[in-house]
């Protein structure tokens, strides 16, 4: 099982989490919600739990719960610039179908 970031993404979050002037990485998982039925949650992270997993990628580290390895696992977390926008995006090869508004998905 994995989830990595791409180089993008992890420069990223290194800035950020330098920025912030703490922090030990990024958490991410899935909520029940929306039309397909999941959607993700990303947010940086100050502490790592007892009980998550974690994967390092381009030396930033991963925090993932163990409910939500199995919807993530071969999940690519990237940083991209479309336009005026920018974000991150889950390229997730577990992904089945997506809302219309892209909010949320099923496996």
């Amino acid at each position: 099982m994995a989830v990595t970031l791409s180089e993008a993404a992890a420069r990223h979050v290194s800035r950020y989490i330098t920025r912030r002037g703490k922090g030990v990485g990024v958490r991410l998982g899935v909520k029940t919600t929306g039309c397909s039925g999941l959607a993700y949650k990303l947010e940086y992270a100050d502490e790592i739990a007892p009980e998550d997993v974690v994967f390092e990628d381009h030396g930033v580290k991963v925090l993932i719960d163990p409910k939500s390895l199995p919807y993530l696992d071969g999940t690519e977390l990237d940083f991209v610039r479309e336009g005026l926008n920018e974000g991150f995006k889950f390229h997730n090869p577990r992904e089945k179908d997506r809302c219309g508004c892209g909010e949320s998905f099923r496996v």
